[in-house]
């Protein structure tokens, strides 16, 4: 009997200890398997984080550079790659190693020593200019030991470049400011020191100060009008325009200019009627007449003429035959107060401001604006009006 029941109960122990085994088996697997689980979400996650973080230094307008502790890169984002027109892996390198750039080795240790270095620049070498600000930190851990460090760059190029305008601008300004004050202010010394007791003389001095105040009221208005249109405040009235009658204005208003040169004036233009602000239009031509006049040969020809073009816009020039534009000068005669020839342009007057004013009209028309010449054969300024303005 007892032997009986010590085996019914050693036969309990051991189905007792396989079901623990057996539940143990399943949970163990269980907890493996949700600890596996875990540990592809956490991968997932910290992938999902740097991807985000890739994404994040890639879209920044700066460029980023991230170096460890022995001055290596650790990270450089997309800006930074094309601010320094490099497509190699730049991991594990150092900024020597990878721009050449010495300039940049000592900012670092510049950084390294004073923790912070704000707004520094460096300008690239190349072709043409390019201006770069560089903000510099060092990196350290909580016990004050440096980790790396992190440098921000921000292109400054533009902003140089305006600042040059900038101040060419206001040099020219002043120039063409001061040459008209000038003489207006030693005529009016000359007369009030006698020279107005003679009338002849008194007359050729007011004369010349007419001239000149009336030079000085172009500048203005030019220098009103090139700001409005730069701006955007100056609103186009638009309008149908027949360009045909608009350059017979043109030619009609500018006849005596042309016959004190003996200059013949041709209107070869179509009858080509465009949705555009007349005034303005009428500017855009009256200039580029006024200036082939003043610069063709004497007794020469001038004639403005156009098409329509296969794609419905139009395209509208004044042609010369005089001299000519060097090749070097046709990309800049749009700028404000470029001159081919100086002293000639000042002897001719005008304010220098004719031909930028020509572009920023028509591209407020959404047209463009070029330039061709031979030396030699003469000049032909082009302007393009869209086929939407038709």
């Amino acid at each position: 009997m007892w032997a009986f029941l010590f085996i019914l109960a050693l036969t309990a122990l051991a189905g007792l200890h396989f079901w623990w085994r057996g539940k143990f088996r399943a949970q163990a697997e269980q907890l493996a398997a949700e600890i596996d689980s875990f540990k592809r979400r956490q991968q997932q996650t910290s992938m999902d984080a740097q991807a985000q973080q890739k994404v994040l230094f890639d879209s920044m307008l700066e460029g980023l550079l991230l170096l460890d502790r022995n001055r290596k890169i650790y990270l450089a984002n997309r800006t930074f790659k094309n601010l320094f027109g490099v497509k190699a892996e730049l991991r594990g390198k150092t900024v020597v190693e990878a721009l050449r750039l010495h300039e940049l080795d000592e900012l670092l240790q510049r950084a390294e020593t004073e923790k912070q270095v704000l707004d520094y620049e460096i300008k690239l070498p190349g072709l043409t200019d390019r201006w770069l600000q560089v903000n510099a930190a060092s990196i350290t851990n909580a016990a004050g030991e440096r980790e790396g460090t992190i440098l921000v760059f921000h292109d400054l190029t533009r902003l140089k470049q305006l600042e040059r305008q900038r101040e060419e601008f206001v040099a020219n300004v002043s120039h063409e400011l001061r040459t008209p004050l000038s003489l207006i202010k030693g005529y009016v010394e000359t007369l009030l020191d006698g020279a107005k007791d003679n009338p002849e003389v008194a007359e050729r001095f007011l004369k010349t100060i007419e001239r000149n105040a009336n030079r000085l009221d172009l500048l203005i208005q030019d220098l009103l009008t090139i700001s409005a249109l730069e701006s955007g405040r100056m609103k186009l009235d638009l309008a149908p325009v027949n360009l045909h009658a608009l350059a017979d204005r043109v030619l009609t208003f500018l006849h005596g200019k042309a016959e004190n040169k003996n200059t013949t004036l041709v209107n070869a233009l179509p009858e080509l009627v465009v949705n555009g602000d007349v005034n303005r239009l009428d500017q855009v031509l009256a200039n580029l007449v006024d200036n082939a006049i003043k610069y063709g040969r004497a007794e020469g020809t001038v004639t403005v003429g156009g098409k329509k073009l296969d794609d419905g816009a139009l395209e509208i020039f004044v042609r010369d035959d005089g001299p000519g534009i060097p090749p070097e000068a046709l990309d800049r005669v749009f700028e404000r107060f470029y001159r081919v020839d100086k002293a000639r342009s000042r002897d001719q007057g005008g304010t220098g401001l004719g031909l930028a004013i020509v572009k920023h009209i028509v591209q407020a028309h959404d047209g463009e604006v070029r330039c061709e010449s031979e030396l030699g054969k003469g000049t032909t300024f082009y302007f393009m009006l869209p086929a939407g303005l038709n």
